[in-house]
């Protein structure tokens, strides 16, 4: 007897319940030839849209990085010098992930066309005995943060994280990666656990397709100093053959993977053994899509396989060539998009609403303590995460029957968003930009996006009122039977919409 199927699934290695996607398509495979990048977070904690405006800084100023004794790997914070100015960047952020300080982000888009996606990466687990107690230096999300704050380029990104790294060490929680891209490349940067400033990053090109969950990079060269397609530590190499890990000799190419992943012959770099698709299965599944659009990829993102109650967002996002800033646009489901749907922003907006801001639902330390008051109004208002995670829980409560439904009703909101910014919002606007008049430019942004953000909430209050109201109508409601509301850890079952053991070949739920 089972309800959630993906308990029962034995192919699993293991079940990161805080993982993310991140996904690449170079601009040849693309309908218009841009590049496009898609993903989702997958923290338990709460998630929100933040605007974060360009900004001027004083001398001396600094920054807080790093870790908490609190972190899987104990550490402490350090202060380190902030840039002269930021930029302006659209971030999705969090408020917990293995103790570290929030607010957490795994990236966003700024205003130069550069979009940043943290996927988790595992190392060995020397490299993880490695790690000093307590560890400093920056973590996965400030570095994820600092690039969408100065970075003008992919490339200039690597670059920033590899400095940063050199300079300051990285703080880890076993190993991370990230996904870089911007108009013209994307860039794989993965930053080793064990505190030797260990660090790998290969170019994605105009022709190449990439998934990582987790993240990975396998044939490197050894002499890559100057080499326009990778980038890493200067003793990426020395440190592997110091460990014994690596033979020069030993005729094999160097493989970042084989040789700082995780030593289990179960785990391959394309296939991490987790959900019902791997890494090499969502390429294929990608490039079988080309020309991909923001509609194609929007349907990888929200599959069902992969996006379930862990998945906290979706984000896709198109970067093209000579753009104004205030039009570079990405589409983000305010969680995640297997029940709820994709929103048209751009960097232009002025602000976010406050149904799609901070709210104490699934926040860390809410079950603890009472509202600040500065929040009164904020927290006073519906928070559309929690209305879409009731929209999931309701639609996997029977798949076969609410999903095709909740689907359509998503894709089509999503399509109609679609005709009105390709036919009238985007043209009004550049029409402003050309004019000179920017302040209306970024009032018509604005209102736009904040009223298909409205819709989309009427969209999630509609579908909730109509599965709750014909679920118990009809008897189908079911209450629990136990007495515990919470799983009781990673690796436990999972709300989601899978309906057997195989997603191909759905059954009937028993």
């Amino acid at each position: 007897m089972f309800r959630h199927s993906i308990a029962a699934v034995t192919l699993w290695l293991a079940s990161p319940a805080t993982a993310s996607y991140a996904f690449y398509v170079g601009k040849n495979l693309t309908s218009d030839g841009s590049v496009l990048v898609g993903g989702t977070g997958e923290e338990v904690s709460s998630h929100w849209l933040q605007l974060f405006p360009a900004k001027d800084h004083p001398p001396n100023a600094t920054i807080s990085v790093g870790v908490t004794e609190a972190a899987s790997f104990p550490g402490e914070l350090i202060q380190i010098p902030q840039a002269n100015h930021t930029f302006r960047y659209l971030s999705m952020e969090y408020s917990d992930y293995e103790g570290f300080p929030a607010p957490l982000t795994n990236g966003g888009l700024n205003e130069k066309g550069v979009t940043v996606r943290d996927v988790w990466a595992d190392n060995r687990q020397e490299l993880l005995d490695m790690t000093p107690n307590p560890q400093h230096g920056l973590q996965y999300s400030d570095l994820a943060r600092i690039v969408m704050e100065r970075a003008t380029t992919a490339r200039h990104g690597v670059e920033i994280i590899g400095d940063l790294i050199a300079k300051y060490g990285e703080s880890t929680y076993g190993g991370n990666s990230h996904l870089i891209a911007d108009k013209n490349e994307g860039w794989v940067v993965w930053e080793m656990a064990g505190g030797a400033k260990i660090w790998a990053a290969q170019r994605l090109g105009p022709n190449d397709i990439k998934v990582l969950y987790p993240g990975y990079i396998e044939d490197f060269p050894t002499n890559f100093t100057g080499h326009p397609d990778f980038m890493g530590s200067s003793n990426i190499v020395s440190f592997a053959i110091e460990q014994g890990w690596w033979n020069e000799t030993s005729g094999k190419p160097f493989n970042i993977f084989n040789v700082y992943g995780p030593q289990d012959p179960r785990y391959k770099a394309r296939d991490g053994g987790y959900k019902f698709m791997s890494q090499a299965a969502l390429e294929d599944a990608t490039r079988e899509m080309v020309p991909v659009t923001e509609e194609k990829l929007i349907q990888r993102v929200r599959d069902h396989r992969i996006a379930d109650d862990e998945a906290g967002y979706g984000q896709v996002v198109s970067l093209r060539a000579d753009i104004d800033p205030d039009m570079l646009r990405i589409w983000i489901a305010p969680t995640g998009s297997v029940s709820a749907p994709f929103v048209p922003w751009w960097l232009g907006v002025q602000s976010i609403p406050p149904e799609f801001g901070e709210h104490r639902y699934l926040t860390t330390g809410a079950s603890s303590s009472f509202l600040n008051p500065d929040y009164e109004l904020q927290e006073a208002s519906i928070f559309a995460g929690r209305v879409f995670k009731r929209v999931l829980y309701y639609m996997c409560s029977d798949p076969n029957k609410y999903m095709p439904t909740v689907t359509e009703m998503l894709t089509s909101f999503e399509s109609q968003s679609r005709d009105q910014v390709s036919g009238w919002v985007e043209k009004a606007a550049q029409a402003l930009i050309d004019a000179g008049d920017r302040n209306a430019t970024q009032n018509l942004l604005t209102y736009y996006s904040h009223s298909r953000a409205s819709a989309a909430l009427e969209l999630g209050h509609t579908l909730n009122s109509a599965l709750d109201g014909y679920i118990k109508l009809t008897g189908q409601w079911r209450s629990p039977i136990g007495n515990q509301i919470n799983d009781s850890g990673e690796g436990n079952e999972t709300v989601n919409c899978l309906v057997g053991y195989d997603p191909d070949q759905p059954k009937d739920r028993q």
